[in-house]
Parts: C-alpha cells; sequence; structure tokens
C-alpha cells in the first residue's frame, strides 16, 4: 500500500489516508480488504506523516519507509528488503483508493494468474479521464504502456480507460524490472507503471482487467474527491441495508457509517445518522431525527429525535 505522499492538496494537518470515508479512515478500508482476502504480507509504504500512519495501524501491517519522494517506482523499490526474491504474487495499491471490493480485488488476482503474465493493471474507463495516466494498448489488446497525463500526446489524452494504479506483478519480475525504471520524464520521478515496458522489453506480456465499476476506483487526492467518495461509500452502505431487510424510508436524509450492523424489519426514518460501533436488532423504528452514536439497541426499540452516546438500551424501550 502506497501511503508516503504528502498529500498537498487536501491542505490538511492530517495525513491524507487517514482521511475518513464512512466513520473510517481510508487506508484502514484498504487494510480490512486485503485482511480478507488472506494476504500473506501486508506493507505500507510511508513517508511523510510516517508515525500517525504507524500510530493508527500499529502491528496489523509492516512498514517500508520512503525517504525522499522520488515517484511511485521508487516506493515500490523500499518493499524490497520485506518481499524482494520471493515467488508469489504482489499486489500494489494506492493508500488513497479505499472504495475497491473485495470481490474486485479477488477477480483482478484471479484474472492474473489465469492469464500467466508477468503483470496485470487494474483499469477504468471514465467519462473524464484528466489528470490519469492513460492505457495504450496494442493492436491485439495487448497493454503497451502506460503514458501519465503530463506525458502524453494529444492523441493518448483522447484515451478513456486509465490506469488506476493498482496492479499485480510476479514478485521476482518486478523487483527485476523496477532495478531498471530510469526518471526521464516531465516530473523527474520513477513511475511504477515503467515497469510495465521494461516488462515487455525482455518479451514478457502484460494484461489489463478493467473493473465493472468505475466508481470503486475514485482517488483521492482533495476535499472534493473525499466528499464524492463519501457519497460513494454512502449509497452503497446504505444499499447493502436494505437488501439485508431494512426499510430505509429517505436513503437522501439517512447517513450510516460502516461498523454499523442492523437487524431485519428496522426501519429507519428521515434525518438519522448512525455512527461508530453501533448495533441494531430486530423489528426497531429508529428516528426521524435520531443521531446515535456507540450504542446497543436490542429488538424492538423506538428511538425518536433523541441523541444517544455509548449507551445500551433494552428490548422494547421506547426513547424520546
Amino acid at each position: 500500500i502506497l501511503a508516503a505522499g504528502l498529500g498537498k492538496r487536501m491542505k490538511s494537518k492530517t495525513h491524507k489516508v487517514l482521511h475518513r470515508i464512512g466513520g473510517q479512515p481510508m487506508v484502514e478500508h484498504i487494510v480490512r480488504v486485503l485482511e480478507q482476502l488472506g494476504i500473506d504480507n501486508i506493507i505500507v509504504v510511508v513517508g511523510h506523516g510516517a508515525e500517525d500512519v504507524k500510530a493508527y495501524l500499529g502491528d496489523r501491517v509492516q512498514y517500508a519507509l520512503q525517504k525522499e519522494l522520488l515517484g511511485t517506482a521508487d516506493a515500490v523499490r523500499q518493499a524490497e528488503p520485506h518481499i524482494g526474491g520471493k515467488p508469489g504474487v504482489t499486489l500494489v495499491i494506492n493508500g488513497d483508493n479505499p472504495l475497491i471490493t473485495v470481490e474486485t480485488y479477488r477477480d483482478f488476482i484471479a484474472h492474473f494468474k489465469q492469464r500467466n503474465v508477468a503483470a496485470a493493471m487494474l483499469t477504468a474507463e471514465v467519462d473524464n479521464p484528466f489528470g490519469y495516466g492513460r492505457v495504450v494498448r496494442s493492436a491485439e489488446g495487448d497493454v503497451e504502456r502506460v503514458v501519465e497525463e503530463k506525458d502524453a500526446s494529444e492523441a493518448e489524452r483522447q484515451v478513456r480507460e486509465i490506469n488506476t494504479g493498482t496492479f499485480c506483478f510476479d514478485n521476482e519480475k518486478l523487483f527485476a524490472a523496477l532495478r531498471q525504471v530510469k526518471n526521464d520524464n516531465a516530473q523527474g520521478e520513477y513511475y511504477l507503471p515503467d515497469t510495465l515496458s521494461v516488462l515487455r522489453e525482455r518479451g514478457e506480456k502484460i494484461s489489463a482487467f478493467r473493473v465493472a465499476d468505475a466508481s470503486e476506483t475514485v482517488g483521492i487526492n482533495n476535499r472534493i474527491q473525499l466528499a464524492e467518495a463519501e457519497a460513494i461509500f454512502r449509497k452503497r452502505t446504505l444499499e447493502r441495508h436494505m437488501l439485508a431487510g431494512v426499510t430505509i424510508v429517505d436513503p437522501s436524509q439517512t447517513y450510516i457509517e460502516a461498523n454499523v450492523s442492523i437487524g431485519c424489519d428496522t426501519i429507519i426514518w428521515p434525518g438519522t445518522r448512525l455512527l461508530g460501533d453501533t448495533d441494531i436488532g430486530e423489528g426497531c423504528e429508529i428516528g426521524p431525527d435520531a443521531d446515535i452514536s456507540n450504542c446497543h439497541i436490542a429488538d424492538g426499540v423506538t428511538v425518536e429525535r433523541s441523541t444517544l452516546r455509548d449507551s445500551s438500551i433494552g428490548a422494547q424501550s421506547t426513547i424520546g
């Protein structure tokens, strides 16, 4: 997980990957997904604000330090002491991509293994590709290279298929290719996608796996994109609860964070916020205008126009 950047565009004293989506830091979403996938070694490449990231994640992951911000290829190279020379598959993820699902990662890794390639990249087709690296394919559909916005020709800028910044590599071939990456580009940085050109020159094949839902791949560089990601996550969360048997009367006026659990046949009325480690039983009526954080609410409870914090509510109670 690449999390060494300065995140200047966030205009914040908080490290970018510690900004919250659905009540949790974006890096938490990524680490949780990788834990669900059963990844053997999770390595977070840190730099600016390293101590804050370490303080949050603790010993759930390993750390590699990028002392100078010389680009994404250089960042990945810092993980070599942990995994260099080992056989296996390496997944490389940007720390500001918190919305990619377990299912997408699982399908992406399966695609990589089935194609028997040296590397695979996760791509998305978007209406406005400005600022993203463009995926340039051969006539046969193989990936030839990725061109960054500042280095792209006018024709390349018209390409709508973008590099999401997420890759699968054969681990041994990855670190061999990283040693050949140069920084002769507009930014003077070592770009991770340049490993693809190195691998192709060695006769290796590169594959691309296009994600079905491009909204999963939203990157977060500023507060506008943070709000956009929050909206996507919020919609996804509300739909998950509704499909599990919860009635949400007006989703546009309901906010539910990631760790909240709700029993079936519960009704959530408008103006309700459910935060933190809140669990709500079956057959409850919550709201309107209920603000609930870190509470246990048993079956059959009614909570109307109330603020509840760190409380336990017994079955069949009426609050407010």
